[in-house]
């Protein structure tokens, strides 16, 4: 018998190339703000200055930071206070983003997303912040953006490294909600698409990093990939990138293209429904073989260690995120099998887990 609960988040989509100035212009309008903070760090300043062309914002802030310290959010809370602030206009990745939710988290001022990479924060509820080298996470509906605008052209100079890095973090929402807490055949089949539209547009990408057409459907993929995970919430996957990132300080979108194929050869083999799907998805026999071959096509990121991970956290590493490893995954997690997942993340390696089991 099917049942299943699905909530779905209210959110405008705008997109379209060379559209972000003028749909920036009217969302402006729409919401009826007068007092407009733009979100942009120093790398994104000439193209905040570009899309707020016809737009007079009241403050352009660019203290931007990954992972979002604390000590970063208050500042631009303290910023948006001082100056009236009546919108946020964020333009960037998610770290950009990211700040952007930890203002309307406590002010509940709403959000313009206009995203220049494939991160996916502009389409969840879902905020995260970082104090004490730990992130914590939460789920609050102030810090949902009100509309996203969509402008390919702010990604057709991304390096293709950071497209890859990018498109595979992306890929990580749809495959992690395959079998996240609230997984159902709504968020399931939008991950499926997803899967799909990024694996297409990322080779694209891949042969020809100026590519409307791959970075379009590479953005499209990303957008339906997060709506997914705003949805299905967060599995092992995003356990693992959380406390790394957290406790560690890992670029964030590389170390989510390397966690992903550690994850899904250790959860696949648990889920076989999800995995015949995410297959199909990729057009090969097996997720993982699919998942494998999309990487080698890309040159993906390898190993952990190659941005900054020791050796010797890994067993501390392994504990925090047991703590954290949702009840809904489909294989047990134990200290011994995560300890070994994380290593072979960390080495850039693939072995059967099946032992440490």
């Amino acid at each position: 018998m099917l049942e299943f609960d699905h909530d779905t988040l209210a959110q405008r989509v705008l997109f379209g190339a060379g559209r972000a100035a003028s749909n920036l212009a009217s969302e402006v309008e729409r919401l009826r703000s007068n007092s407009v903070m733009v979100i942009a760090g120093p790398a994104e300043a000439e193209l905040a200055v570009e899309v707020c062309r016809s737009i007079t914002p009241r403050l352009m802030y660019s203290d931007v930071a990954p992972h979002v310290p604390v000590e970063k959010a208050e500042k631009a809370r303290a910023a948006a206070a001082d100056h009236d602030v009546d919108l946020l206009v964020s333009i960037g990745g998610g770290s950009t983003t990211g700040l952007a939710k930890a203002v309307a988290l406590t002010t509940g001022i709403p959000i313009v997303a206009i995203p220049t990479t494939y991160a996916g924060s502009e389409a969840t509820n879902v905020w995260g912040m970082t104090e004490a080298s730990r992130k914590t996470t939460g789920v609050d509906a102030r810090v949902l953006p009100t509309t996203v605008i969509y402008d390919v052209m702010s990604l057709l100079t991304l390096p293709v490294e950071l497209s890859v890095a990018s498109g595979l973090n992306a890929l990580a929402h749809s495959i992690d909600s395959m079998w996240a807490p609230r997984a159902d055949p709504i968020n399931s089949t939008l991950a499926v698409e997803a899967i799909s539209a990024l694996s297409g547009g990322l080779r694209h990408i891949k042969r020809d990093s100026t590519s409307q057409d791959g970075h379009e459907q590479t953005l499209y993929g990303a957008y339906l990939s997060a709506v997914a995970f705003a949805s299905a919430g967060s599995g092992l996957h995003h356990k693992i990138c959380h406390v790394l990132g957290g406790a560690y300080d890992m670029p964030h979108a590389q170390t989510h293209a390397v966690v992903l194929q550690h994850v899904l050869e250790f959860n696949a083999p648990y889920a076989t429904v999800a995995e015949r799907r995410i297959a199909a998805a990729l057009s090969t026999a097996t997720a993982v073989e699919g998942l494998a071959s999309l990487r080698a096509d890309l040159d993906a990121p390898r190993a952990l260690r190659d941005y900054g991970l020791n050796e010797k956290d890994l067993p501390d590493a392994a504990n925090l995120v047991l703590e954290a490893v949702p009840p809904s995954n489909p294989r047990p997690v134990t200290a011994e099998s995560l300890t070994a997942l994380l290593h072979d993340a960390w080495a850039g390696t693939s072995t059967d887990l099946e032992a440490t089991r």
